[in-house]
């Protein structure tokens, strides 16, 4: 029998994928802080007080695989309804079931709605009286955040759990369970996974199980025969999903040096080059709201007052992928990143802080200068303002909304930390600043 009789005759047509769903919470990797021993859901399950929840989170992470298992936990009626598809008239279906079920054998229900994001509002409001009165517990999954997309009158009668991208360990024990499992995975077979195979599954999973047992699936149907032994490379795996392997390890050094040659590259004014290393980033499944952190961290170290818009540029890019995921956001981390490599650089804020702190934590605390203390509780003590020292001068009542006056304590009145560059903006703040402060 070859490896496609053998899969059909014993494994029935399912994906490997299904067929591997583990049926219970001891069984479910990844999410341990979701049902951890002291988790909010372990006490409601020990409980039977399970509450309706919004899942939400990539996909691969395990949102359909958890509202089974707690439909097994708590011996619940489960009910699988896919927003895409179903309606206002599924719901009144499912509803006027689970009061028969509760009336008739005791049991409550469990609706999943899977994509619960595609539901419009009028359909998501059909859900309130059947999730308030108990009739229903639901079970709602999203790939998009809720706050966005659920109405806040479902959200407020529901707890909001967020289903993490499996880390590397997880998804590589998701892998070598389905190797070795005789029931429902390869274990009857004489399976043999290289290493680097392996590791070139985790890195393109990306924290998806689903997407690592389909690559394990796809890679015994086209596996080669060595004896009496089915192997998986490295080389076949890459043939078969038509994919360069990209060496990039999200803990190793490679990491660190992308991700450094990127914003270097960017400090550097090269967008070509920070584009190429943006490109192997996302090649290699790094995470996207991890690049773009790094953007907005160098839109103000790198760029600064050169040019204020920078930071809008990067908050509203890393805001956007958030939203809308990958791979469009890729377009959005491309822009960015030409933007910021384009733009006018300056490292003066990022200069002037270290050198205020370097200040603070090495030199005695200068005491606040006494016309620059609290106004309110100045007058109370003193009765009048004045009594206790110079008078506040308030700049906007003075030419070009400023007046000569002291604001660093006595021991560092002449200290300069900001010194403003002449590239960009910035050497408009510096002229502004230096027409000011002539006669000082």
């Amino acid at each position: 029998m070859d490896l496609f009789g053998y899969a059909n005759q014993k494994q029935q047509y399912r994906p490997l994928a299904e067929r591997m769903r583990p049926a219970r919470l001891e069984d479910f990797q990844g999410q341990e802080k979701l049902v951890g021993r002291n988790s909010v859901l372990r006490k409601a399950i020990d409980h039977d007080q399970l509450l309706s929840l919004i899942l939400y989170g990539p996909p691969g992470t395990g949102k359909t695989t958890l509202a089974k298992i707690l439909a097994n936990e708590t011996k619940k009626e489960f009910h699988r309804l896919n927003a895409v598809t179903s309606g206002v008239k599924d719901i009144r279906e499912v509803v006027k079931q689970a009061k028969a079920t509760q009336q008739f054998d005791g049991i409550g229900t469990i609706l999943f709605i899977d994509e619960i994001h595609r539901f419009n509002k009028a359909q998501q409001d059909a859900l309130l009286p059947y999730v308030e009165n108990g009739t229903l517990v639901l079970i709602g999954a999203t790939t998009e955040n809720p706050y966005f997309e659920v109405n806040k009158a479902l959200i407020s009668r529901s707890i909001v759990l967020e289903c993490a991208p499996l880390n590397d360990d997880a998804i590589r024990s998701v892998i070598k369970r389905a190797v070795e499992d005789k029931e429902n995975g390869y274990g009857n077979l004489s399976l043999v996974l290289h290493e680097d195979a392996l590791d070139y599954m985790v890195q393109v999973a990306n924290g998806d199980a689903r997407v690592a047992l389909n690559l394990l699936e796809m890679g015994v149907m086209l596996s080669d025969v060595d004896g009496d032994e089915t192997v998986i490379s490295l080389g076949l795996l890459a043939d078969a999903s038509r994919k360069k392997p990209v060496r990039y390890e999200k803990n190793g050094d490679f990491h660190y040096d992308v991700i450094s040659a990127f914003i270097k590259s960017i400090r550097g004014s090269d967008p070509n080059a920070a584009l190429y290393w943006l490109a192997l980033m996302i090649e290699a499944g790094e995470d996207p709201k991890f690049i773009a952190r790094r953007l907005m961290i160098s839109a103000s170290e790198d760029v600064g007052n050169a040019d204020p818009q920078a930071i809008q540029v990067a908050v509203s890019v890393a805001q956007g992928v958030e939203r809308i995921g990958m791979p469009e956001g890729r377009i959005l981390l491309a822009q960015a990143t030409t933007y910021l490599a384009s733009a006018p650089k300056s490292n003066a804020s990022y200069l002037g802080i270290n050198r205020a702190l370097q200040t603070v934590q090495n030199e005695k605390i200068g005491s606040v200068p006494e016309h620059l203390r609290d106004s309110t509780a100045r007058s109370m003590k003193a009765g009048h303002q004045g009594e206790f020292g110079p008078v506040y001068q308030y700049p906007h009542d003075y030419d070009n909304h400023y007046v000569k006056q002291q604001y660093l304590p006595d021991g560092l009145k002449d200290r300069s930390f900001y010194e403003p560059t002449d590239q960009g903006y910035e050497g408009k703040m510096k002229a502004h600043l230096g027409a000011l402060h002539q006669d000082d």
